[in-house]
């Protein structure tokens, strides 16, 4: 356990003037971050303390950092996109992100319970790491067309699994949607090939 973590947990990040006040974010989840410290380092990750948050390694490569935010406190993994999400407990950060993953956590939350499954998704992230395994970075992503977005949050598995993708193969159906001048002809496409995606395959596979 390093020491530092132990300092993030009393006093907060330091990178706001709410440092070592009861406002800080970091005591809002004080007691889910504790939680998520041991399943962290039961996993066998070395703690360190980087960017002002905790944050785990294998092998001196970075797999995942702790997080709190004002509505939820989270695991962060480097490269989320690259895990089997079969829970369909993954978030992107911001819409853009390519490489980084979220497992959030609020005050509904129910730790215990997860503890199994947030232990496989750990574990995932270092046999990443052990196969030396990179993220495929696609420079200037395209916009997602309206209606993929739409379609989307209305179908969350399918969400799931085109953001579970490679950003190659991200890219390579937003690329075939967004071709589309029509909009009742992109809305065709997706019906068309969400099967595919579901089936974890890029448009050119």
């Amino acid at each position: 356990m390093n020491k530092g973590v132990d300092v993030y947990l009393t006093e907060g990040c330091g990178r706001c003037n709410l440092v070592g006040t009861p406002k800080c974010k970091v005591h809002t989840w004080n007691n889910e971050l504790v939680l998520l410290r041991t399943i962290i380092l039961d996993c066998g990750l070395t703690e360190e303390v980087k960017w002002g948050s905790p944050c785990y390694t294998y092998n001196n490569k970075n797999v995942l950092m702790l997080a709190a935010l004002k509505s939820y406190c989270a695991i962060s993994f480097f490269k989320g996109v690259l895990l089997n999400d079969s829970k369909n407990i993954l978030d992107k950060p911001g819409e853009n992100s390519q490489h980084g993953r979220l497992i959030k956590f609020t005050k509904d939350s129910d730790l215990a319970a997860m503890e199994k499954t947030i232990k496989q998704y750990i574990k995932q992230a270092i046999e990443i790491e052990k196969a030396g395994l990179k993220v495929e970075t696609v420079p200037n992503p395209e916009p997602i067309p309206d209606e993929f977005k739409q379609v989307m949050d209305e179908n969350p598995e399918l969400k799931s699994a085109f953001f579970a993708l490679t950003p190659g193969r991200q890219r390579s159906w937003i690329l075939h949607f967004s071709s589309a001048k029509q909009a009742q002809t992109r809305i065709s496409r997706i019906e068309k090939y969400t099967p595919k995606i579901l089936q974890g395959k890029g448009f050119h596979d």
